[in-house]
């Protein structure tokens, strides 16, 4: 049967092998799919091994999706502009293919789940760590009037609006309200809120947060008690290992009613 792994270190908590073994049930497919422990010296060496002993694909995670863009010998043009690989392909000839799923798993759970248009919106996209630069190109690919990255340090926003053209900013010099805010920094599954004013918020707003959990997180709050409704980043995670399933399978999952299932079993867990 046709082999596939999610690899990244820690691993045990990953949600990937239930999302796949449910993906492969939906649509019929003869394949499994299981955790591998990322070892920081060899992580090279065990992806190589993987695809030596037959595996299909891989999912890349934290803290290797830069490593496995550097050994790819040929990337997707979103892979490229995300300088991160989350996805491995072996091709017939044996070149080790990239791409990076996050940002368009993020844009169809927005676009299609929620049914939020990007288009001619003025969009806040908070953060400029690696999770903000894999969503930067699919998300301009939705056309919106406009994406200001604003983030702690300008200078890490700056350098990512010029590499994609589009504009940066610090929070306090933020101005007006938005169409919809994006939360790309991991602060709200600490607790912590990046210092937002309350002017970002006008009556049509729309809030979605890249990080999920049981709890509303506390971005998804600070939205609500303004009066705007959103939505976090779960449908994400099962949006981008959905376009991984099709790249490998060229067969693309049902994705919202295994989010439906995924929220009502955390809820069930607590």
């Amino acid at each position: 049967m046709d082999q596939y792994a999610v690899v990244g270190n820690p691993i045990a908590h990953s949600k990937s092998p239930s999302i796949h073994a449910h993906f492969a049930q939906q649509t019929g497919q003869q394949m499994v799919y299981s955790t591998l422990l990322g070892d920081e010296v060899d992580f090279e060496a065990q992806v190589r091994d993987f695809f030596s002993k037959g595996g299909k694909g891989l999912n890349i995670t934290v803290p290797f999706k830069e490593r496995a863009f550097a050994m790819c010998d040929i990337l997707s043009k979103r892979a490229k502009q995300a300088g991160a690989v989350n996805t491995l392909l072996m091709g017939k000839n044996g070149d080790l293919f990239g791409d990076n799923t996050d940002g368009v798993g993020m844009v169809r759970d927005i676009t299609q789940n929620h049914g939020q248009s990007l288009k001619d919106k003025r969009i806040l996209l908070i953060g400029a760590g690696g999770a903000v630069r894999g969503v930067l190109e699919p998300l301009l690919n939705e056309q919106p009037e406009s994406v200001i990255i604003a983030n702690r340090t300008v200078e890490k926003a700056q350098a990512l609006a010029e590499h994609f053209d589009c504009l940066a900013s610090s929070f306090e010099a933020l101005q007006g309200d938005f169409d919809v805010i994006i939360n790309g920094t991991s602060a709200s599954l600490s607790g912590h809120l990046p210092p937002l004013k309350d002017e970002l918020i006008g009556k049509q707003t729309w809030c979605y947060d890249m990080m999920y959990g049981k709890e509303r997180t506390i971005f998804l709050q600070w939205a609500y008690e303004r009066g705007v409704t959103g939505a976090d980043g779960l449908g994400m995670l099962v949006g981008q290992a959905a376009e991984s399933f099709y790249l490998w399978r060229q067969v693309r999952p049902e994705t919202a009613s295994l989010v439906d299932q995924m929220r009502q079993q955390m809820k069930a867990a607590d």
